[in-house]
């Protein structure tokens, strides 16, 4: 089952990295119950052994990748964000004091923070993608215009997977003209 939800996990992220056009620098956040891809209803069953796989296949996915990721976590830290020290200092955004439990933040969250380098917690950003695993609700944490994307790899385990990218707003009326590699 662990190497099936790391497998899935790989091709989702790859293909989300592609669909999404995301380039070095750029931001994803992902949200995960790990009770969801093993089939139960989110916050029952937190499982680190699938944090653990599940995470295995996306730092395959995102290797010589230069793409942050914002892992969120559960609604008991208020879906406060685990993501690199230095985009904390780059982006100049609040670090708040609290570490990710399985229970007290998910086994996802937990798990990120374990295997990031200098990890801190942020309560708000703003990312330019998103992964939704098992229905937790990233939308918050997306920049403004939020567009779903459709992925054939729409599963990891029992878990629904959303995706959405980000594009810059129209502004301007009828006159205007856009250019079309930003939509």
């Amino acid at each position: 089952m662990y190497k099936q939800i790391e497998l899935s996990s790989k091709l989702c992220f790859e293909e989300l990295v592609k669909k999404a056009n995301l380039k070095d620098g750029m931001i994803l956040v992902i949200g995960c119950s790990t009770s969801e891809i093993i089939g139960d209803t989110i916050g029952t069953h937190s499982s680190m052994d699938v944090a653990k796989a599940l995470y295995d296949g996306i730092f395959d996915a995102l290797k010589d990748k230069n793409i942050y990721i914002a892992a969120q976590c559960c609604e008991h830290l208020n879906r406060a964000l685990v993501i690199e020290r230095e985009l904390a200092v780059k982006l100049n955004l609040e670090i708040v004091n609290v570490v990710p439990l399985p229970k007290a933040g998910g086994s996802s969250a937990t798990t990120a923070y374990s295997r990031m380098k200098d990890p801190v917690l942020v309560e708000h950003i703003k990312a330019d993608a998103g992964v939704d695993i098992g229905s937790t609700l990233i939308g918050m944490h997306l920049k403004e215009i939020a567009v779903p994307l459709r992925l054939e790899n729409n599963k990891i385990g029992q878990a629904n997977i959303v995706c959405a990218r980000v594009r810059p707003k129209f502004i301007g009326g009828e006159r205007a003209v856009y250019n079309e590699e930003l939509m």
